[in-house]
């Protein structure tokens, strides 16, 4: 490597190290929220774990794709989905984001980590459909294993991602485990709060 790529290399590791400090809107089990980092790094363990139930999904591209997917969010944060509108500008902002982050690289990492995201953001493959799915499983599944403030609202989880996790049986067979333990979570809330 020339001495200016290591400089971009770094640079570019430097700024994305803010997805540690970055927050989602959801709480570990200890009751910490929990940030964009910790979320993508369990995403790519679902990935693993469920790989050899996926066999037609090429499983390196699946994992570039987790981790990539919410890069942009390391500028301007995690916006949750229940704040979400087709006004926020959400997809739009975070592509943005992603090419400041991406400027320090030589050119064809930029290229590369921005068709990925731009894959995911499309999701139009089978990897980038399988990624939006798990994705929104996983958000769920912390949901439901969270120390959440006593407002949380379990119950938007029921629809969340819906669209990404039905189509396939075997995303389905795990959102109605998902499903179920929200229900019951919404159903603890509610009788603690009589």
């Amino acid at each position: 490597m020339r001495p200016t790529e290591v400089d971009g290399v770094l640079k570019f590791l430097r700024s994305a190290e803010r997805l540690k400090g970055s927050f989602r809107s959801a709480w570990t089990s200890n009751g910490e929220r929990e940030s964009v980092a910790a979320h993508t790094w369990r995403l790519c363990l679902l990935a693993l774990v469920l790989a050899d139930h996926f066999p037609e999904v090429d499983f390196a591209r699946l994992i570039r794709i987790l981790i990539v997917h919410d890069l942009g969010e390391a500028l301007h944060g995690d916006i949750p989905a229940p704040r979400q509108d087709a006004s926020t500008g959400k997809a739009e902002q975070e592509r943005r984001d992603l090419l400041e982050l991406l400027a320090p690289l030589p050119e064809q990492q930029r290229r590369d980590i921005t068709a990925l995201w731009d894959e995911y953001d499309g999701a139009e493959t089978p990897e980038a459909r399988l990624a939006k799915g798990l994705d929104k499983l996983e958000t769920i599944m912390q949901h439901n294993e969270g120390r959440n403030p006593g407002d949380f609202d379990y119950r938007f989880n029921l629809e969340y991602g819906r669209s990404f996790t039905s189509a396939d049986p075997r995303l389905a067979a795990l959102r109605a485990v998902l499903d179920a333990e929200t229900l019951q979570r919404a159903a603890d809330v509610a009788s603690d709060a009589r």
